[in-house]
């Protein structure tokens, strides 16, 4: 929640209840002096200033890179060493008078011009032939400093570099399930962790996505299935989501709902993609049969099994309903291959079922993420059975208005019993 917003509202509320009598000035003056001083903001000077460090950086890199062939190696590493030295320098002096967005910014533009100094070495010693272990050294790096310096944007660089090499290890041996990102990764969330920060928490919920992207296009063993594999891997970040928000630590919990955002948005995206893929209006696989590797498949159970601990621990319907679209989505790709003579009308079913569970799951635990999530992952789907190849539109569109007649006659049901279940 943003800070700011939340006190605005929160003096508009005081001074609503205040004038109708709900609650005592002095209560009031109580609640206003028990808040905390705000933290100070961006405001327009910051900005500027933001702008012309992002310019000044671009300036010397753009004029290192136009005398590079002029400039003696030892030059260069040494412009490149005072670089880093005069970045961190501002950083600390920035961080000491308490400017801490420019302190951030200082630090990564310190990290941008690290890489560059690794990019140099390489060059100078011949290494560019394993340039993906170049980017891993980078992103050790910039880990380190951002762990030192608390800096947001060092670890956003850090993180984008394990990226580009997760991915090139993935590209350079498709067939190995590298494991290595994911150790990478844990280290990156501990750290989100240990900072209580939600900036940290969103580039680590961003940063695991390409890896299980990079890995379903790569693993083209036996005809599979991309978006079964991605399914899996939503699952899991949601699963895992729920399961860490529902920890009775705050800092786990904010970690967590993030984790769990990003998963809800994922499953929605694939829910999408079964249809189009499976269907080949998109093609993305060489194989004939949906096959799913294990490892995969027992990712998607362990998210189903987290986001079920989780409700247990919680005691939310909402999250009970978060397990079953799980589930649903999860069951949609044993059920295609049951179908390919035909049209998968029962896979069609489960994920219109599984996006209805995310709905109702963010509106029965007040997430508005999952819900929205769950809306487009409807839209989607509904889109994607609307214009898939296969089959006849007619046969289609009877699906889509059997299916609405359904959700309105359970909808009628459902608000005759609410009112019954209340009394």
């Amino acid at each position: 929640m943003f800070d700011k917003t939340y006190r605005q509202r929160l003096e508009a509320d005081l001074a609503q209840w205040e004038a109708d009598g709900v609650i005592a000035p002095a209560a009031a003056a109580s609640i206003r002096h028990a808040l905390p001083p705000l933290s100070p903001g961006i405001n327009i000077a910051v900005i500027v200033a933001i702008v012309g460090g992002l310019l000044i950086a671009a300036a010397f890199l753009a004029f290192v890179a136009a005398h590079w062939t002029e400039i003696a190696r030892l030059l260069r590493f040494a412009i490149l060493l005072a670089g880093m030295i005069v970045a961190g320098g501002l950083g600390a002096w920035f961080a000491a008078t308490g400017r801490n967005v420019l302190a951030d910014l200082c630090a990564s533009i310190g990290a941008i011009i690290f890489g560059a100094g690794v990019a140099l070495v390489g060059q100078m010693y011949h290494l560019g032939d394993d340039f993906a272990g170049g980017m891993l050294l980078w992103s050790i790096g910039v880990f380190a400093a951002a762990t030192l310096t608390g800096s947001r944007g060092a670890l956003a660089v850090g993180l984008a570099a394990a990226c580009i090499w997760t991915c090139m290890r993935v590209y350079d041996a498709p067939d190995v399930l590298h494991l290595s990102f994911v150790v990478v990764w844990l280290i990156a969330a501990a750290v989100a962790f240990a900072w209580n920060s939600q900036v940290a928490a969103h580039l680590v919920g961003i940063a695991v996505l390409p890896w299980w992207i990079a890995t379903s296009l790569r693993f083209d063993i036996d005809g599979v299935q991309p978006s079964f594999v991605l399914a899996n891997g939503g699952a899991l970040l949601f699963g895992a989501g729920l399961a860490i928000a529902a920890a009775p630590s705050p800092r786990a919990h904010r970690l967590g709902s993030v984790l769990a955002t990003y998963g809800a948005f994922s499953l929605a995206v694939v829910a999408f993609l079964e249809v189009t893929t499976v269907d080949d209006i998109i093609r993305l696989r060489t194989g004939t049969a949906p096959a799913q590797p294990s490892w995969a498949i027992m990712c998607g159970v362990a998210g189903a099994v987290l986001a079920l601990a989780s409700a247990g621990v919680t005691k939310r319907v909402g999250e009970i309903l978060a397990a079953c679209a799980i589930g649903l989505l999860l069951l949609a790709a044993p059920i295609w291959p049951a179908s390919a003579a035909g049209e998968p009308w029962f896979a069609y079913a489960a994920l219109l079922c599984a996006m209805l569970c995310l709905v109702v799951s963010g509106v029965l635990d007040d997430v508005r993420p999952r819900i929205v999530a769950g809306w487009l992952g409807i839209a989607g789907v509904i889109a994607a059975i609307t214009w898939a190849v296969k089959g006849s539109l007619l046969r289609r569109s009877a699906f889509l208005a059997v299916a609405g007649i359904i959700a309105v006659v359970f909808a009628t049901a459902l608000n005759r019993a609410l009112p019954r279940a209340e009394r």
